[in-house]
């Protein structure tokens, strides 16, 4: 069995309400300890806790700065001019956070390519009432042009293009240990001190979907497998090979399909043991974009892809982009202009650069900038 690593004895509203499903049924899969981390509807930290910005847990890239979602902006519109400037264009995006990414995006799109602006409708996809109303906040100047929805699948048909940044982290994981000849499912349950543990369940993995033969893998190495995750891009591709468009994905992960246990919190801007505190510390993992790769592929929709961060807005002309928003500033607001280019497209530890990366998939077949042409 793995060891039960307990977390400290600090407890939480949703920490009791895990504690007593799983004295009434037992462990609980990793899978589901996330889900109600971040979705439960009375403690879920998406749905009572402000996550984003200066005074939440984390900053994610368009809160650093304009600039990330201005680069967006013109890949759309690239993407756009790519699949022939069509009318009526669905702007989707999937989790929009407090709306900052958008209107950036809406800003550059308006002055870059007006026929664009004029005939699109932003369409955004977000479960927690409490977001919604941060997004209707930030993006009351283009109210007119904006609907919500809870689900991808209310999105009304028509050409699309979407943008998921930071999404797929936080769509929960499964997690599977090895013992012996097998991947048993890590579960959590509870120790001899009655605290939320790790431990270890019955089901197992089949050994078709690992990348090594099992043969060559240490005992106690996890490997995380992400079926919902599969889903939600499954469900973007099938939309796109049937209304036509291209949807760019930003996330934190590894290009290539490996082992390790990725499962992390966030918590006051630092990290957190993942057991420590749910409900009030964001619980994400590293994005899998080989598996993503293949889901589109098998969906017959084309990939542009993958590149780093800092590859994909340097390629879109982050710094001359910087350099006229620089102009004429102090030398303060110059340096912060220069500092957060650095955080986003920089590399090394704080920096995004290099950790996030960047595919996009389209429908039909197009080799979109900045990602290298695929014969």
């Amino acid at each position: 069995m793995e060891a039960h690593l307990g977390t400290p004895h600090v407890s939480t509203p949703l920490a009791e309400k895990i504690k007593a499903l799983i004295r009434m049924n037992g462990p609980i899969s990793v899978t589901d300890y996330f889900a109600l981390c971040l979705a439960d509807p009375e403690h879920g930290y998406y749905q009572a806790r402000e996550p984003f910005g200066r005074h939440g847990d984390f900053i994610t890239a368009p809160e650093i700065s304009q600039l990330f979602g201005e680069m967006v902006g013109i890949f759309m519109v690239h993407a756009w001019q790519r699949h022939g400037s069509p009318d009526n264009v669905r702007l989707v995006e999937i989790g929009p956070g407090r709306g900052t990414m958008m209107t950036d995006m809406l800003r550059v799109i308006k002055r870059i390519a007006p026929p664009l602006f004029e005939g699109l409708h932003v369409h955004l996809v977000e479960t927690s009432e409490r977001l919604r109303g941060a997004q209707r906040v930030t993006l009351e100047a283009y109210s007119t042009k904006i609907s919500w929805h809870a689900s991808f699948d209310d999105v009304p048909d028509g050409f699309t293009l979407i943008a998921a940044n930071e999404l797929f982290d936080a769509i929960p994981i499964r997690q599977f240990i090895k013992f012996q000849s097998a991947f048993r499912e890590r579960m959590v349950g509870l120790d001899a001190d009655d605290e939320l543990a790790f431990t270890t369940g019955v089901a197992t993995l089949d050994p078709a979907i690992l990348p090594t033969p099992i043969t060559n893998i240490p005992d106690r190495t996890i490997f995380e497998f992400a079926p919902a995750r599969q889903a939600v891009m499954q469900a973007m591709c099938e939309r796109l090979r049937e209304t036509g468009g291209s949807a760019l994905i930003i996330d934190y992960g590894h290009m290539v399909t490996g082992f390790g246990d990725t499962l992390q919190a966030v918590r006051d801007h630092d990290y957190d043991p993942p057991l420590a505190h749910p409900g009030e510390a964001d619980l994400t993992s590293h994005v899998d974009f080989e598996d993503l790769a293949k889901v589109a592929l098998s969906a017959g929709i084309h990939l542009n892809g993958g590149l780093r961060q800092g590859e994909f807005l340097y390629g879109l002309g982050l710094s001359e982009r910087a350099s006229v928003l620089a102009r004429d500033k102090d030398h303060a607001e110059q340096r912060l202009i220069a500092a957060a280019v650095d955080r986003l497209a920089g590399e090394g530890a704080g920096k995004m650069g290099e950790l996030f990366k960047v595919i996009a998939v389209s429908s039909p077949a197009l080799n979109l900038m900045p990602f290298r042409p695929v014969d």
